[in-house]
């Protein structure tokens, strides 16, 4: 009983939701998920059901054990995934660096590499977080309405959905780490 109520009150806390909130998200009242987190009740599978529709997780999340996941990816230097994209822009090579398998984040790490020929493009734009690390090379990077300046070390993260890119290449070779974060639907 207790180890179901502490996986679901990991999963609310994981997802930032009060006790009101998963209530309010899942039709069960505050006071039986708070019994059911602190182990004091055992409930049905109805009631498991919803709270794990409020959590948006399959209810067999509630009896994972987390201690035993095993949902890695390594990926050795040079053996990331060559990846060609459709509509991709000339000179910008990505080289999947890992993935997930499991959760309700979709994470997508990529290596980008810019060839000798490879032009700015600052019309990128697509949902979730996005967050990118120069190693190499100097550019200027468009964020919507603001070109801020990166050297090798520096880093950025920012909304996705704004328009984004590359705007100029000012000292290369130009290589960066960009990582991708969404919801999974």
């Amino acid at each position: 009983m207790f180890r179901v109520g502490a996986q679901i009150r990991a999963l609310r806390s994981a997802a930032s939701l009060s006790g009101l909130g998963l209530a309010q998200a899942s039709g069960v009242s505050r006071s039986l998920i708070s019994r059911i987190e602190r182990g004091l009740v055992s409930p049905s599978v109805d009631t498991l059901e919803r709270i794990a529709h409020g959590l948006g997780v399959p209810v067999a999340r509630f009896f994972a054990d987390q201690a035993e996941r095993m949902d890695f990816s390594l990926v050795r230097r040079g053996q990331g995934m060559r990846v060609d994209r459709l509509g991709a822009v000339a000179g910008y090579r990505y080289e999947l660096l890992g993935h997930l398998l499991s959760g309700q984040m979709f994470v997508e790490p990529y290596l980008v590499q810019l060839d000798s020929e490879a032009a700015p493009y600052a019309s990128f734009q697509h949902p979730g977080l996005k967050f990118i690390h120069l190693l190499s090379g100097r550019i200027q990077y468009r964020y919507g309405p603001r070109v801020m300046d990166l050297n090798a070390g520096d880093s950025l993260l920012f909304d996705a959905s704004a328009l984004h890119g590359v705007e100029a290449v000012l000292e290369r070779p130009v290589s960066y780490l960009s990582i991708v974060f969404t919801l999974r639907a």
